[in-house]
């Protein structure tokens, strides 16, 4: 829809008269109370602002705005101005659909998506399938990052149509909100890349069976959504868990499944970093002393931080390979892998000691801390996976890539040596005749072709990437996805506060700090949790992930900073997540608030994907507040949230974070308390020795002598004393402890004592 012009008037030689165009092709005319709002949306968007699509009038403006227009959601926002009348996710869209007796036709995507960019073009910017989908159906689209219970109940329906899922994502359905049909992103037209069948060709089929066989099609649409009801809500019977069985089983199907030459678990092509798989190897390595599962974990490492799905300029990972050697990334960054990534680089660091795990877990968090947080501590969440090339045209993988000449202009010639060494740079280029940096060799081997030490060889990489990123930032940059998720930003949370304590760095656990802060600041309102954040508008009931990640993020931010008020908000937020989301019949906790209406079925979900599921953290959460205070009520539940999916630990797939809680719940887990005479006495020898030292099953206390809200909330604190005014460590195992000690050698050595 153009804007209209009730705001603007347009002078002619006649009179003034408001522009009233027509809405996009075939839709339902529009309101005039709806024109008003758009052409108000619009014009609250500035003289500066540039709509995203090709359908302009002479001065720029858009022909063509939706009532996405009216949405926070830097997706949503991008299809604002297609000619196809999107609505958002609401019940006034399929209130329309059943009125109009059509079916939805849903669209699910996200911001930094290069399929999604891709469909968008050739589809929903084509005016004839606009207008067809416009004439035949009610349209929405869904941000699936805003909305990841939509999401998840719809990607199950087109897993179980299709075999697979992704993004973009396709379906059509009832106006009961019932799938029939589902797929993934779909060429425009039959013939279009190959395909038989093109997306309105598929549109034509689809209204023509609605119309035509209605009674069929629900009969279908129920008998799927039964299916997927079914297999959302987990209804699989609990299993008593005993012995380590489940963790051995899920280790084994890993070794199984290892990439020997280039690491990681697929032998083919789209290769995901998936570092859960990997947190388990590192538990099964300490548990066992078993030598394969530490080698996976650390050639799988060494191999991603050589590739090019790793950024050497900027530091951070693209979200996955393309192809088997980790060489050539889908570019988009996100902050949900590049958090894990650094907490698994900080847990390799503390088993093996290798300075290249800390270099890449700080540069990630350098980069997270430069380029990915917003002024008031939260941390946006993606940037996308297309860019344009100095011509103005979207080109893949431009801005991360490199010539020969351009390399030439910009470095000394001891840098550009430096950079064609190690990142073995040709004329040809690995990319679309341009050059991605990876790593095809030891920095030891580069360094003696260039006949000088890998210290030095250090040194002039270094001083060439200054160069390069100074100058990679006058391109066109990927856009950025400014959204702040409450669950993503917990993860990072966690790894910033572990950063700050592996790598001695203040700076991280400053920003660790400010993003709680915001979090439980901004996003959180009474009982509720909110999900979203953007521009000073919060949005979305937060899901299970949301409550789950943050109470993660707290828990670990209190053992580094020690304020005991992060411990009082995780409590808080337990018992809102056992109040609004634990199922007390099935046990379990359900994905979405017991408030949420509109879902087909309320979801109960175990699967850890590339992030895990809420309900693996929620089961590693409880089992950590049950040893921190001491209470019996959080024990019991995470041995039933562990039960519950216990069929699925059993199997050994997929479920690899799930395994890491019911590996703290075998441990006997270290309970350490770090008594300070007062509030200012040093720690650091104690914190720093700690550091050092991979314990992943431990909680850690660190207050001032006497001080009664750590005692009314970790009981098992009370009655310990700093001896001789000295700070005084306690290293205890289900409440008996050692003696305690002013040493930190002492300290290290009842660390790594086992019974």
């Amino acid at each position: 829809m153009p804007r209209f012009g009730f705001a603007t008037m347009v002078f002619t030689f006649c009179a003034f008269l408001p522009v009233v165009a027509a809405p996009p092709p075939g839709s339902i005319p529009y309101p005039s109370s709806l024109i008003e709002r758009i052409d108000a949306a619009v014009e609250k968007l500035g003289p500066h602002y540039k709509p995203r699509t090709k359908h302009l009038h002479a001065d720029g403006t858009a022909q063509f705005t939706n009532r996405l227009i009216f949405e926070n959601s830097p997706y949503l926002l991008q299809h604002a101005h297609n000619p196809v009348n999107w609505y958002p996710w609401s019940d006034a869209a399929f209130e329309t659909a059943a009125a109009l007796d059509r079916p939805v036709l849903l669209s699910v995507g996200y911001s930094t998506c290069h399929w999604c960019h891709v469909m968008e073009e050739e589809s929903f910017e084509d005016l004839e399938i606009a207008k067809f989908m416009n004439e035949h159906f009610i349209c929405i689209k869904v941000d699936r990052e805003r909305r990841p219970d939509v999401d998840n109940i719809y990607m199950a329906a087109v897993n179980a149509i299709a075999g697979r899922g992704g993004w973009p994502m396709t379906v059509a359905m009832t106006p009961d909100r019932k799938p029939f049909f589902g797929g993934t992103y779909f060429p425009a037209r039959d013939g279009d890349r190959g395909a038989h069948r093109g997306f309105l060709g598929i549109l034509r089929v689809l209204s023509t069976q609605y119309r035509d066989n209605q009674e069929t099609i629900r009969r279908d649409a129920e008998r799927l959504t039964q299916r997927i009801s079914q297999q959302l809500r987990a209804t699989l019977p609990a299993v008593e868990l005993t012995g380590t069985a489940a963790i051995t089983a899920t280790a084994a199907v890993l070794h199984e499944n290892f990439d020997t030459q280039y690491g990681g678990f697929s032998w083919s092509s789209n290769k995901f970093p998936q570092p859960a798989q990997y947190e388990l190897l590192l538990r099964h390595h300490r548990r066992t002393g078993d030598a394969q599962s530490l080698h996976i974990v650390t050639h799988s490492l060494d191999k991603m931080a050589d590739g090019g799905i790793y950024d050497h300029v900027a530091g951070g990972f693209h979200r996955y390979s393309t192809d088997r050697r980790w060489l050539v990334p889908h570019f988009e960054k996100m902050l949900y892998d590049n958090a894990q990534l650094a907490n698994l680089y900080l847990d390799a660091y503390q088993v093996v000691h290798e300075a290249k795990a800390a270099r890449i877990a700080r540069e990630i968090l350098d980069y997270v801390i430069r380029e990915m947080t917003d002024k008031d501590g939260g941390f946006y969440s993606a940037t996308d996976a297309d860019s344009k090339n100095l011509e103005g045209h979207t080109e893949e993988g431009f801005f991360f890539s490199w010539t020969i000449p351009e390399l030439k202009q910009l470095l000394s010639s001891d840098e550009y040596q430096a950079i064609v060494r190690y990142h073995g740079v040709t004329p040809r280029g690995n990319f679309e005749g341009r050059n991605l940096l990876f790593v095809p060799r030891p920095i030891g081997q580069a360094a003696a072709l260039l006949k000088i030490e890998p210290q030095q060889l250090r040194k002039r990489l270094t001083a060439a990437y200054r160069k390069l990123y100074a100058h990679r930032n006058t391109r066109p940059k990927p856009i950025l996805d400014d959204k702040i998720l409450v669950s993503w930003n917990a993860l990072m949370i966690s790894a910033m506060a572990r950063g700050a304590a592996v790598l001695h760095d203040s700076r991280y656990l400053r920003s660790a700090r400010r993003a709680a802060t915001f979090l439980t600041t901004k996003l959180r309102d009474g009982s509720h949790l909110h999900r979203v954040y953007r521009q000073g508008q919060v949005s979305h009931e937060g899901v299970l992930n949301d409550y789950a990640f943050l109470i993660n993020a707290l828990l670990d931010l209190f053992e580094v900073d020690h304020d005991i008020q992060w411990v009082e908000i995780a409590l808080q937020l337990q018992s809102e997540v056992d109040a609004h989301f634990w199922d007390a019949q099935g046990k379990g906790y359900f994905f979405s608030r017991d408030s949420e209406k509109g879902l087909l079925v309320r979801e109960k979900r175990h699967y850890d994907g590339a992030i895990p599921s809420g309900n693996s953290y929620a089961a590693l959460n409880l089992l950590r507040l049950a040893e921190m205070t001491s209470r019996l009520d959080f024990q019991k539940r995470g041995q039933e949230c562990l039960q519950v999916f216990g069929a699925a630990l059993q199997r050994g797939r997929g479920v690899p974070k799930l395994a890491s809680a019911y590996d703290f719940l075998l441990d006997r887990p270290k309970e350490i308390v770090l008594i300070k005479p007062t509030a200012a006495s040093d720690i650091r020898p104690f914190t720093k020795a700690l550091a050092r030292h991979y314990l992943p099953n431990r909680t850690l206390v660190v207050m001032t002598q006497g001080d009664a809200r750590f005692v009314s909330l970790i009981p098992w604190t009370s009655g310990k004393a700093a001896i001789d005014g000295k700070v005084t460590a306690y290293v205890c195992e289900e409440g008996v402890c050692q003696l305690p000690t002013t040493d930190p050698k002492v300290f290290i050595e009842q660390l790594q004592a086992k019974k």
